[in-house]
């Protein structure tokens, strides 16, 4: 059962006041990791090629060629060579800010059906904007481009609403073909604990954007329905571990960053409780004054601005097997995480010297990161050659 906002804010209200809780203790946070400046890193940089602010990037089944976005709009089938080629055919985007074109997701019967997930930003009326996600079919022509057709849009953030910021709108596909999406609460706070959007959120969906029947609030109306969990801020990392448990990571506010385990139908906090303050310096009660909701594993402060989120699994850096890796924005760094069961801590951190939008792990078990910025890099990850 789920109280409404204003009983909930009363509540936060009443437990940030009470006696007892002026100290609250300390919030869980990332363990001193080493930190690895460029000259130290147990890896090879090689560039690729450049794009104009690249968002996302999926390799294709031949492990040659890989989709990357960029923001205002353009999808590039990017050979591992640094070839390049245009794919057609793209939704109109609503550029501006954080918004614009996402995450890109091969169907995971890609092989079969060649069909592409795409989240974007998509205008409205009255100068409103939302994200969106939509499915076509690739193909890829004799001259090395391509063309999406079909192309339908699956969902939509509900409400459309002004402003630019928080997104989220990534994209995964669970071990069991449900697709899972990342909405962000578009920095209107209060939406991430209102039932009646899916602003804040992690959804379930089917691959056709339907609901399915055993989602946690199926009953409790159209847009509950496609909910899995609740209170998040702005996820811009999901990705499912070996186990096939789904993680998330979310930029906090100012302070407290957050990788969350997503359990269903859990309430993760936001906007009542975090590990940070508003960004005006109002203080926002700490989870563990509240512990009806889910605290994060990890909550970093200083933040890291996580942008991305992979568990790698590969063979050519066997002693990261199992860790997870975070891209980060404000920090410049690739994040390793490992774990211990549910259990989490940052286990090293790798400076990259630029902010880092995404980060992929190749068919070659090679780690790929992109950078945030006009002239962006495409940035392989190697082993050192004499530790091959």
């Amino acid at each position: 059962m789920h109280h409404s906002l204003p009983t909930l804010l009363a509540l936060a209200l009443l437990v940030a006041c009470s006696p007892g809780n002026g100290t609250p203790s300390a919030p869980p946070a990332a363990d001193s990791a080493p930190q690895h400046p460029a000259d130290q890193r147990p890896f090879v940089v090689n560039e690729i090629t450049r794009f104009d602010e690249p968002w996302a990037m999926s390799f294709l089944p031949d492990g040659r060629h890989l989709l990357v976005t960029q923001k205002r709009g353009e999808l590039k089938l990017i050979g591992l060579d640094g070839t390049s080629a245009d794919i057609t055919g793209l939704p109109e985007v609503a550029y501006g800010g954080q918004g614009g074109l996402g995450d890109v997701v091969l169907h995971p019967d890609f092989s079969r059906n060649q069909l592409v997930y795409l989240s974007y930003a998509e205008a409205g009326e009255r100068d409103t904007r939302g994200a969106a996600v939509a499915r076509a079919r690739l193909t890829v022509d004799g001259k090395g481009g391509g063309k999406l057709t079909g192309l339908e849009v699956i969902w939509r953030q509900v409400p459309k609403v002004q402003g630019d910021g928080h997104y989220g709108h990534r994209i995964a596909f669970g071990p069991d073909g449900y697709l899972w999406i990342s909405s962000g609460e578009r920095q209107k706070f209060d939406p991430a604990q209102d039932m009646a959007s899916n602003l804040g959120k992690i959804l379930r969906l089917n691959e056709d954007g339907t609901v399915p029947a055993d989602n946690p609030f199926v009953d409790e109306g159209p847009v509950a329905a496609q909910v899995w969990s609740l209170g998040h801020r702005n996820p811009l990392g999901l990705a499912f571990n070996a186990q096939g448990e789904l993680w998330e990571i979310e930029m906090g506010p100012k302070g407290g960053d957050e990788l969350n385990r997503i359990e269903r139908g859990a309430n993760y906090g936001y906007p009542i409780v975090s590990n940070g303050d508003h960004y005006d310096g109002r203080p926002i009660p700490d989870h563990d004054t509240q512990p009806q909701f889910r605290a994060p594993a990890i909550s970093w402060t200083p933040v890291i601005s996580p942008s991305s989120l992979i568990f790698y699994n590969g063979e050519r850096f066997p002693a990261w097997a199992g860790s997870a890796f975070a891209s980060g924005l404000s920090s410049q760094s690739l994040v390793r995480i490992a774990f211990d069961g549910d259990n989490a801590r940052e286990a090293e951190r790798f400076d990259m010297g630029e902010r880092i939008r995404a980060v992929a792990q190749g068919p070659d078990g090679d780690l790929y990161v992109l950078e945030d910025r006009r002239r962006g890099r495409l940035l392989r990850l190697s082993p050192p050659p004499a530790a091959e």
